[in-house]
């Protein structure tokens, strides 16, 4: 399956999150915000690594055929590795796991060799230094902004020191890769994180509870265009 093109590393991207949706019209929620959509996040929760259960490689597949969009899918298990080629067949383009599970270099390393764009996860809790020896094998860092398994939670503001870290460490060492905040992000929250150095902003409550999700999307991006 032919991967859909992220984009150019480091620009400022909207990746709604279908966690939000409504999943009894999930098609249609897709589609009605797809003019304001970079990426699409897909978020995977498998009751184990996180208390909450979401969706697999079935709801991506359905999905790929209403949505053109880079599907980024961010994948909360204990056991990702299982799934990875899965998840390829099903039409995702990038595959986040997460540092805290461990077996991190040969996750990275089963995931490139699917063909898929990599992307390594931290909790709020984690510090930078469990993910920095892997900067350069990456092409994204999800910093998480709440800890993630549910929806709608507040911000976590002290993130932000490491996301100021992890940009210094990226600019520093001119290495490529996307700086991706999760969790509270709004218009409120999204120009701080931008700030801080990130350029993906997840956002799902912000956007798909919304009275207009499209709006909400379009305002989310212009406030973080404001301060770049």
């Amino acid at each position: 399956m032919t991967s859909i093109d992220a984009g150019p590393t480091g620009s400022l991207r909207v990746a709604p999150s279908i966690l939000a949706a409504d999943f009894g019209a999930l098609a249609e929620a897709v589609r009605e915000i797809d003019a304001e959509t970079d990426w699409l996040h897909v978020d995977v929760m498998d009751g184990h690594f996180v208390p909450n259960v979401s969706i697999g490689p079935p709801v991506v597949r359905s999905l790929r055929a209403y949505s053109t969009r880079f599907f980024d899918c961010h994948l909360m298990m204990s056991e990702p590795g299982r799934y990875l080629e899965s998840f390829v067949q099903a039409g995702a383009d990038g595959c986040t796991v997460h540092v805290e599970v461990g077996s991190t270099a040969s996750l990275i390393s089963d995931a490139k060799a699917l063909g898929l764009r990599v992307g390594l996860a931290a909790n709020p809790d984690t510090p930078f230094a469990e993910v920095a020896p892997y900067l350069g094998d990456v092409n994204l860092l999800l910093l998480m902004t709440v800890f993630p398994g549910f929806g709608g939670q507040r911000f976590i503001a002290d993130v932000m020191d490491k996301v100021v870290e992890a940009r210094r460490e990226i600019d520093v060492n001119d290495l490529s890769l996307d700086i991706e905040v999760d969790g509270g992000i709004d218009q409120v929250t999204a120009p701080i994180a931008v700030r801080a150095g990130a350029n993906v902003l997840v956002a799902g409550s912000a956007i798909f509870r919304a009275p207009s999700p499209l709006d909400a999307a379009r305002h989310l991006r212009e406030a973080a265009l404001a301060i770049r």
